[in-house]
């Protein structure tokens, strides 16, 4: 179906990994113990479910079906910069680390999109 012979290949997930270490590594252990369960865990969970969603896109056999996998992951994207946003407002992280995780989930978005694109490319030019 594509040139590549593993998801990990693909810049889009492994910029999403990239994103979802420096969650994992520099953000939510700035998080009170007290959201251990709550924004800790969601904002672990949607920035795990990035890449999981492109892996899981890129196992399937037709374009669409990727395509579909690819846009959850955008959407799981989205929902860990949400998350971002709400540890903002509760002064769980700084300015500055919210500026960093959008540079981040920009270039992110920016390979994601291009590679759901070329997804869309690829299935038109095979009907």
């Amino acid at each position: 179906m594509s040139n590549y012979k593993s998801f990990e290949e693909l810049a889009c997930w492994q910029e999403a990994r990239k994103l979802r270490n420096h969650v994992s590594k520099n953000v939510i252990i700035k998080f009170p113990v007290s959201e251990k369960y709550n924004l800790r865990d969601q904002i672990l969970r949607s920035s795990r479910s990035i890449g999981g969603n492109i892996a899981e896109g890129f196992g399937r056999f037709h374009y669409q079906e990727n395509i579909q996998f690819c846009r959850i992951a955008r959407g799981s994207l989205y929902e860990t910069l949400d998350h971002m946003i709400v540890a903002i407002d509760e002064n769980y992280i700084k300015e500055n680390d919210l500026q960093d995780f959008k540079e981040r989930f920009n270039k992110c978005l920016l390979i994601l999109n291009g590679y759901i694109k070329y997804l869309k490319d690829k299935k038109g030019s095979n009907n």
